[in-house]
């Protein structure tokens, strides 16, 4: 007989294997005996004391007192007050010394005025250049420049010390003055500055003036002739110059000189039109006016039988060549004779003294056979020196309206005909 089967009843389970009776802990309470306690004077565990200085207070205000219940110091934790620093900054700005502060406003106050004064007178310069240009009807505005500080004490006063006036392309006479500088000084001004100017006084003015080459070369020469500095005193000029149909080479030399106290005028010497490689024309009265022959093309025709016997042909020729009438008829038949003549030394520098001007006239096939047209031969021979020197002519004269104003030092530089001015007591305007 099989015995009863014993039912036991099921045994509780324990956590980590234990038996009834025994008390398990949590293991969160266990992590959390192990971190350090909260201390709400040094919440984020600096290491920070109540005893510290005031960057220990980065975390809340102690001064406050602690709510109950907030902890063993009895001190309440609060957020940062961000606004602190701006409190301190404008603290900072109150514990500037009344000194400094006056001393800034000072500076700015000062730098207010210099902005006015400078707007003032660049004010009175445009309403001068406006004033210059519409008073002397000149086509381009000049350009004014004020000296002296502060202004505004100046127009006060109605002095000013000295201004400075530039003016450029002022016409005189058929040329035009590539640039006037006047520095006036000890300037009196009659009216108000700057809205009732009437008019004003200049105690002394001294300035230049140039005449420049490239303006004569445009001017005068239409563009066919320039002009350069020769000389302190003197002006070279060389260019083209029509004569007949037919281009010739014009050179002169015209040497400057103080007409009066007001104006210049030019003596135009050594004047010379070149017909190129061939002969030279020099109008008179020159030591040797008339058309003569270059040196080259003299030692050609005595190499050249048939311009030599050409030449020999002419009585007159022949005379001025010193060969007499004889030898000369002689030597158109005998070549022997004819080089004997040439080639004599004394031919050549007798050709170049001779003037062929009456015999291109008179015989217009010898001028043909000597490289010569007579057409252009006659026309430079009716040239007169006024009508030639009037194309060079430099001369000028100070504008009428400039009145009071002297020209002084006149002299040639690189870039033209510079002349100093003067001037005294000198009125703009109504001054009285």
């Amino acid at each position: 007989m099989r015995s009863p089967t014993r039912i036991s009843s099921p045994q509780p389970s324990y956590p980590h294997g234990g038996s009834p009776g025994v008390h398990y802990r949590n293991p969160y309470e266990e992590l959390g005996e192990l971190a350090d306690p909260y201390d709400p004077v040094d919440p984020l565990g600096l290491g920070l004391t109540s005893d510290d200085d005031d960057d220990a207070d980065l975390g809340g205000r102690r001064d406050k007192p602690a709510a109950s219940g907030s902890g063993d110091d009895g001190e309440q934790w609060s957020p940062p007050n961000h606004r602190r620093s701006s409190r301190r900054r404008r603290g900072r700005f109150r514990a500037v010394p009344r000194t400094a502060k006056a001393l800034i406003g000072l500076v700015v106050l000062a730098l207010l005025l210099v902005l006015a004064d400078r707007c003032a007178v660049m004010y009175a310069e445009r309403k001068a250049e406006q004033e210059l240009q519409k008073k002397l009807d000149l086509a381009t505005a000049p350009n004014v420049t004020i000296h002296g500080f502060p202004f505004l004490t100046q127009v006060l006063g109605k002095d000013l010390q000295q201004v400075d006036i530039v003016v450029p392309d002022v016409a005189a006479d058929r040329v035009s003055l590539a640039e006037v500088r006047a520095q006036a000084q000890d300037i009196r001004i009659m009216g108000d500055l700057p809205s009732s100017f009437r008019g004003a006084t200049v105690s002394r003015m001294k300035g230049d003036v140039l005449l420049s080459f490239e303006d004569l070369s445009r001017e005068l020469g239409a563009s066919q002739v320039r002009f350069r500095a020769l000389g302190p005193s003197s002006v070279r000029a060389d260019g083209k110059l029509p004569v007949a149909g037919q281009q010739v080479s014009l050179h002169a030399q015209a040497h400057i000189r103080r007409q009066g106290d007001r104006g210049i005028s030019t003596s135009v010497t050594d004047m010379r039109l070149d017909i190129p490689g061939i002969a030279t024309y020099r109008p008179g009265p020159e030591p040797r006016p008339g058309l003569y022959l270059h040196k080259k093309a003299a030692k050609q025709i005595s190499e050249d039988s048939e311009k030599a016997q050409a030449l020999l042909s002419i009585p007159s020729v022949a005379e001025k060549l010193g060969v007499p009438p004889a030898e000369a008829g002689q030597a158109l038949n005998d070549e022997r004779k004819l080089d004997e003549i040439t080639g004599s030394p004394r031919f050549v520098p007798a050709l170049l003294a001779v003037n062929l001007v009456q015999a291109a006239n008179d015989h217009p096939q010898l001028a043909r056979k000597l490289g010569i047209d007579p057409t252009v031969a006659a026309a430079l021979a009716r040239m007169k020196v006024p009508e030639l020197t009037k194309k060079l002519e430099l001369s000028f004269q100070l504008p009428e309206k400039a009145k009071g104003i002297r020209l002084a030092n006149i002299g040639v530089s690189p870039e033209g005909i510079r002349a100093d001015l003067t001037g005294a007591e000198l009125k703009f305007g109504k001054t009285r």
